[in-house]
């Protein structure tokens, strides 16, 4: 008898469990049709918070998934598919070898900054309190899950406000730089492809191709580049510039070897397989603000900058990097 009881304890404990699971569906749709009729501003942070709840959620068993495949199956990140590349991205420094230890860094970080808006909304009905956070603090507070449809344009838009503060410096960097170079050809292609940019012209790939070589020693490569330079180059990727020249270069040179590791996966991938989404993510990462361009515009842009990044060496990472302004900054 002793099993019996057991299984038709277990049963009743399901069922009480279903029951109540189901009541809460209940009150939880007529709250959120309370909320429609009511306050139809709210409804829509509401719903973009639960959706985000999700999408978070969803996204830490992916992370956690691809995680076990590569130690299952010993693989290191540049061996994954682009995809999956780019789902454990996030900021990271997945192309040097000795960052591994940050290549969570980004996913960590928004995932601590959704810590104290996940415990308010444990209590019930709390996620009103929430919304309203949501409301009057939401770039502050919240992370890019819980952020509406117009508000991810409106704060893309801002971050790329501030960035592009630093697109003139790049250039009259090298520009300055040019000025120093002992090969009379090369010193006259590097400044013309600065003045053409200057001048609010869109450089080829084949321009900025035929200067690679100068990119990869004295004084263009990213060890000689000025510090300023260099701060320069870091607002571009949203890499903090208060920090000693070493360190500056060194996350650098990470994030854009990251980069130009992702391009290879992509061009594997092909274009034509990223959705309009992932086309916009790309170009955006890269220097490009995509928010208001349609998708032949970032895919035509994309194939430009492929076409320039898989042929580069990692010796010349320097290029690729003040590239992000040079092919984005007329665009």
């Amino acid at each position: 008898r002793s099993p019996v009881f057991h299984l038709s304890t277990k049963a009743g404990s399901r069922s009480i469990l279903a029951a109540l699971a189901s009541g809460a569906k209940r009150v939880n749709t007529r709250y959120e049709r309370f909320l429609e009729r009511t306050f139809p501003r709210f409804y829509i942070l509401h719903t973009t918070f639960t959706k985000g709840v999700q999408a978070l959620f969803l996204e830490v068993q992916e992370v956690r998934k691809i995680k076990s495949k590569m130690s299952r199956q010993r693989l290191s990140v540049q061996q994954l598919p682009y995809r999956e590349m780019e789902r454990l991205r996030q900021g990271c420094l997945a192309s040097d070898p000795d960052s591994l230890l940050l290549f969570w860094r980004q996913f960590r970080r928004d995932l601590i900054k959704a810590i104290p808006i996940g415990v308010i909304a444990i209590p019930p009905f709390a996620n009103f309190l929430v919304i309203v956070l949501m409301y009057f603090f939401p770039r502050q507070l919240l992370i890019r899950y819980f952020w509406t449809p117009n508000q991810q344009v409106e704060f893309l838009d801002a971050y790329d406000a501030i960035r592009r503060d630093s697109y003139p410096s790049v250039v009259a960097s090298l520009a300055l730089a040019a000025q120093t170079l002992p090969e009379p050809q090369l010193q006259r292609l590097l400044q013309q492809l600065c003045a053409k940019v200057q001048q609010g012209s869109q450089p080829r790939v084949a321009e900025l191709y035929a200067v690679r070589s100068l990119f990869s020693g004295s004084p263009l490569g990213l060890s000689k580049l000025q510090v300023s330079h260099v701060k320069a180059l870091s607002q571009v990727l949203f890499l903090t510039p208060h920090l000693p020249a070493f360190f500056l270069r060194h996350r650098l040179r990470s994030h854009v070897l990251e980069i130009r590791q992702l391009d290879r996966a992509m061009l594997r991938l092909g274009l034509g397989q990223l959705s309009e989404e992932e086309l916009r993510a790309a170009c955006y990462l890269r220097g490009l603000n995509s928010t208001h361009l349609d998708m032949a515009e970032c895919r035509a842009w994309l194939e430009q900058w492929l076409g320039l990044s898989c042929k580069l060496d990692a010796s010349e990472v320097s290029l690729l990097a003040n590239s992000m302004v040079l092919l984005s900054l007329n665009y």
